[in-house]
């Protein structure tokens, strides 16, 4: 009796185990799409999540490869970062890997490119040293740390002068004792670049300090503004505050807002290079208490800001197109993921669409405005059409993204 149940026991285990190693083997994995790389493909499964219309394949599609790319995202060359200490570098015609710049910092986690074009500037992960990288011949021109000894000083932000001369900064130092840490106040500081050196403290407005910063200097280095509800300008030859002004006094009627200017892909200086930043803006109608989203483009040397609302306030980042007529964005909520387009000129949207989304998501557009850009959270961008929102092709990385994608036009300079 015993030995029959036994035998029967070992039947149905192993009819469970063979059935378990038929349904969770995975599915053979795509060959990685950068050209040269040496990379291994991922080991998760070729077919995507579903999306409208049925399960798409993230890479195996008809469309899958350069070749065949229904749609030409343009010819511009794509830079970003990731593990584990590489600048990848993306010919956009052909959506391949075309090369490497190793980095000497290791992990990079903040990648800025200079308004110029010429020069990319990396932060470490630890925000501790900068490696300065030429865009041209791809080669590291030189890395710079403010730590010494037990003394250890954390860059949260910076941003480029156009002249490349010096950085401004946002540090904070911590100097190790025996048994414990003491923790500085953070500065806005200016960095000589060629004595590697802090050159200035420059005094925050209404002495409130601040853990990080929105940066930016008008196309000619004259001005360097804080980005916020409220900006404040100061003149850079002294650095001393010339402007300030809170936005919703530019715009009758308008309730508490808050902006958003950096996020994971930082300000694009390419796409409008002008002195003008767009994002999305949430107002509190004064009325009605309702908190309301919609786009708002800043000109900073006009001191002006056009915004019309579009409804109910979301979290939806926006990306403007080269023609800078169209933009684009995405909302991105757990279980609910979509595609905006916006008409700048008649000041609406005109398309939304759900897709088949993952959590922090960023967004890019092609030189030629014709194809979207999802990256971040993991070793792949994904090419959409930016017409119909489908899926166009997988772009699989060597390893996971840690930066900005960077989207350059050949032979053009912002």
């Amino acid at each position: 009796m015993r030995r029959a149940i036994r035998s029967r026991l070992f039947f149905i285990h192993a009819a469970l185990a063979a059935l378990f190693a038929t349904t969770l083997t995975p599915a053979a994995a795509p060959a990685s799409a950068g050209a040269g790389s040496d990379a291994a493909a991922p080991s998760s499964p070729a077919v995507g999540p579903m999306r409208a219309g049925g399960p798409t394949a993230r890479s195996g599609s008809p469309a899958a490869t350069a070749d065949t790319l229904p749609v030409s995202p343009g010819t511009g060359t794509l830079f970003i970062g990731g593990y584990p200490n590489e600048i990848w570098v993306i010919d956009e015609a052909k959506a391949e890997i075309v090369d490497t710049i190793p980095l000497e910092i290791g992990l990079p986690r903040r990648l800025i490119l200079s308004r110029d074009g010429a020069r990319f500037y990396a932060a470490d992960i630890h925000a501790t040293t900068i490696e300065i990288v030429d865009t041209a011949t791809r080669r590291t021109l030189e890395t710079f740390t403010l730590s010494a000894g037990n003394r250890r000083v954390r860059i949260n932000a910076f941003e480029p002068d156009p002249t490349h001369a010096y950085l401004v900064a946002v540090t904070r130092e911590y100097v190790r004792q025996l048994d414990r840490y003491e923790i500085g106040p953070s500065k806005l500081v200016t960095i000589d670049l060629k004595t590697k050196e802090v050159t200035r403290e420059i005094p925050w407005p209404d002495d409130t300090e601040r853990d990080s910063a929105s940066l930016l200097f008008s196309p000619d280095g004259r001005f360097l503004y804080l980005l916020g509800s409220e900006i404040i300008v100061f003149d850079t030859t002294d650095f001393t505050e010339v402007d300030r002004w809170d936005l919703s006094s530019l715009e009758t009627g308008l309730g508490p807002m808050s902006l958003s200017y950096n996020g994971f892909g930082a300000i694009d200086v390419i796409s409008d290079p002008e002195g003008r930043v767009l994002t999305t803006m949430t107002v509190e109608d004064p009325v009605q208490k309702r908190r309301l989203m919609g786009v708002a483009r800043v000109d900073l040397a006009a001191k002006s800001l056009d915004f019309y609302t579009l409804g109910p306030a979301g979290g939806v980042n926006v990306a403007l197109a080269p023609d800078g007529r169209r933009a684009f964005g995405i909302e991105s909520e757990i279980g609910r993921y979509q595609f905006w387009a916006f008409d700048l000129e008649k000041r609406r949207v005109t398309r939304r669409q759900e897709f088949a989304g993952r959590p922090r998501m960023s967004l890019r557009t092609s030189t030629n405005g014709n194809v979207l850009y999802i990256y971040n959270a993991g070793n792949t961008i994904d090419l959409y059409d930016a017409a119909t929102f489908e899926l166009m092709k997988t772009l699989y990385l060597p390893g996971d993204v840690s930066t900005g994608l960077i989207v350059l036009p050949n032979g053009e300079r912002p």
